[in-house]
């Protein structure tokens, strides 16, 4: 039998309601969100399920909610289904969905991996003034046509770096505002499909956010990190881990290093898995993986319908 993996998705996939179907239905779910709410000392749920999206969106704010999300369900698969996150291969996550996977697998508590988030947030959003950097996704551009286009956009002065492997031709460049414009410009004039700027509010895994990275040095150097249940996939290094030290060390690197997240696929499918389960909100993940290694079959946990068939497909 193939192997399997959960994967927790990143920025970008927050909404209005996420999760409270599944607290509604799952005491273990409810948990988690009164967990993190009493950590944050903040209805963060509340926001969450009838709040505006302005407020959600903010960096602060959406990086615990989607955590709480990912690892409500989590806690409700095992509970409700008895599928554990200790039975399955790997785990790995998309930027802040590193630490909805260690929250998941034990390394974080729920409570402490709210408090880092919050942190996180509030210092990614303020490592940048507002509108002196951005991002820009390159469509149909392969790794050798985006470091051609950083260079170009270096060139003009400012930062300009890769910060997000997602597939193959699905880029992301993040730098300084001037940079990145030019760096679209040079992607378009040689032959890349499409240059869109990104609707971000800091320039994320880039240079510029080394203040956050010296905020989470810090922060982490008082956490308990343990080791996982199961392996983590770094973003960094697109390597497993389970280590607390090197794990620890990895938060710090992936806020200002590339999210590897292509090879983090083909690593784990090197490795046997053929299955994967994108724990909390939206299909991003699951989407991007069919241009990575079509083969991978992908499941999404955000709903208890969800739930439900993941768990009949993997006892079945």
């Amino acid at each position: 039998m193939s192997h399997l993996a959960f994967i927790f998705p990143g920025q970008g996939s927050q909404f209005i309601g996420m999760g409270k179907d599944l607290a509604d239905a799952f005491p273990a779910a409810k948990a988690v969100f009164e967990q993190v709410d009493e950590a944050l000392g903040q209805d963060l749920s509340g926001l969450m399920w009838a709040g505006e999206i302005e407020e959600l969106t903010l960096t602060a704010n959406t990086q615990p909610a989607l955590m709480a999300h990912s690892v409500a369900a989590m806690a409700a698969l095992k509970e409700s289904f008895g599928v554990d996150v200790a039975s399955v291969s790997f785990v790995a996550g998309h930027s802040l969905g590193e630490y909805s996977a260690l929250a998941a697998a034990g390394a974080l508590t729920i409570s402490d991996t709210a408090k880092l988030l919050r942190i996180r947030g509030e210092a990614m959003q303020a490592a940048v003034a507002p509108g002196d950097g951005a991002m820009a996704a390159l469509l149909g551009a392969d790794l050798e046509q985006a470091e051609a286009a950083c260079a170009a956009g270096r060139d003009s002065g400012g930062v300009c770096e890769i910060a997000n492997d997602n597939a193959p031709g699905q880029l992301v460049l993040s730098g300084s505002k001037a940079a990145i414009d030019t760096a679209c410009e040079h992607a378009k004039a040689n032959g890349v499909k499409k240059a869109m700027p990104l609707n971000v509010s800091a320039p994320f895994h880039c240079s510029l956010m080394q203040p956050a990275a010296d905020a989470m040095a810090d922060a982490l150097q008082d956490a308990i990190v343990k080791a996982p249940s199961v392996p983590l996939v770094a973003n960094v290094t697109a390597q497993p881990t389970t280590d607390s030290e090197e794990i620890r060390a990895n938060l710090v690197s992936q806020v200002t290093g590339r999210v590897r997240w292509t090879e983090t696929i083909q690593y784990m499918v090197a490795q046997g898995v053929g299955r994967t389960g994108e724990a909390g909100a939206g299909k991003v993940l699951t989407v991007m993986q069919r241009r990575i290694e079509k083969g991978l079959e992908g499941f999404t946990l955000g709903t208890p319908e969800d739930l439900e068939a993941f768990a009949e497909a993997v006892k079945g």
